[in-house]
């Protein structure tokens, strides 16, 4: 055949196909999202295989192995006590509670590593919503921002280096940027999910921390947190998020969930400069560990080629409960 130009010339051997390679990964690309409870055991999470519910004691051992491999920040999650949840969540600023302690844990023994937080209420609210419910049961925006600005301040103030407001209530990105700098803490980054959808694939994380909408009949509860998450449908209305948090100040914009979800990846690496985050969420994680032990897939091979698929769509950054094992196997390679 007469070509002149053949792409497999690039494609022959390892190290040329390494040289030509477009994008990478690495274990400084991660963020090891962690679940962390007041019990005295470690607890597995059925939907989750591979994930667990740390206690305090056993978190520090699990972040230094993160870090021993190359992850260089951890998200955390709390799985609250019943007793401790109310309707406006009250115990999200609590500066004992069990999020506060785990970062000041965590900065005393190992400071040079990020910690990011969780801001929204459900894992704190009777409800399982993000937000504070109505009597009449609306999701109420202004209210439950008052309640995150003062969750914000307490994590801040016990060494989170990152805040991540999830709740998508309207303005809170602005609210919480001035909560942080009115008492100091303008070194405190906010990374925002920006675009978080309205989305099944959360199902294994609401089990992990109890967290899914629940009617105890005393007032209407929105069965899904549609009136506040995006809808599946919109990709335009991912573009106006953005540009709003980054008018209201956030330094990194996330979309969540990740896999389904790589379109907006790319629109948004498009419309902003600032880094882009993807959430590779739970229902993503379970659905490759389910067919890995079925012997379906290569779960090394699946692993890295989806996280890879986050860094080729545009993510700087990947929130994945696979960091740990995603790190060991690029060191051997």
């Amino acid at each position: 055949m007469d070509l002149t130009y053949r792409p497999r010339r690039l494609r022959r051997s390892p190290a040329i196909r390494a040289m030509v390679r477009e994008t990478s990964l690495s274990a400084a690309d991660f963020i090891y999202p962690l679940f962390v409870h007041e019990g005295a055991e470690v607890e597995p999470i059925g939907a989750m295989p591979g994930a667990s519910r740390w206690t305090l004691e056993t978190l520090r051992g699990e972040v230094q192995r993160a870090w021993d491999l190359g992850v260089r920040c951890v998200v955390l999650f709390p799985k609250v006590a019943d007793e401790l949840k109310t309707e406006d969540g009250k115990e999200c600023f609590n500066e004992d509670g069990l999020i506060p302690r785990a970062i000041r844990l965590l900065k005393k023994d190992l400071p040079e590593m990020t910690v990011m937080t969780d801001v929204a209420l459900d894992p704190y609210s009777c409800d399982g919503h993000d937000g504070i419910v109505s009597a009449t049961g609306v999701v109420l925006n202004d209210e439950t921002i008052e309640q995150l600005c003062k969750q914000a301040l307490v994590q801040a103030e016990a060494g989170a280096d990152l805040i991540g407001p999830s709740d998508m209530m309207d303005g809170r990105v602005g609210a919480i940027r001035d909560a942080l700098d009115e008492q100091g803490f303008e070194h405190v980054g906010i990374i925002s999910y920006t675009a978080k959808y309205s989305s099944a694939y959360y199902g294994p994380f609401r089990e992990a921390l109890d967290s899914a909408p629940r009617d105890l009949g005393v007032k209407p509860i929105p069965k899904d947190k549609s009136t506040y998450q995006m809808d599946p449908a919109n990709s335009r209305e991912a573009i106006t998020e953005a540009q709003l948090d980054e008018q209201e100040g956030a330094d990194i914009l996330m979309v969540k969930p990740g896999l389904a979800y790589l379109d907006i990846i790319y629109r948004l690496r498009h419309e902003s400069e600032l880094p882009i985050a993807a959430y590779n969420v739970s229902g993503e994680y379970a659905m490759v560990k389910a067919a890995a032990q079925r012997g379906w897939i290569d779960e090394r091979a699946v692993v890295l080629e989806t996280l890879l698929s986050f860094k080729r769509a545009g993510a700087d950054l990947i929130l994945t409960y696979h960091a740990c094992d995603a790190a060991n196997w690029l060191a051997q390679d």
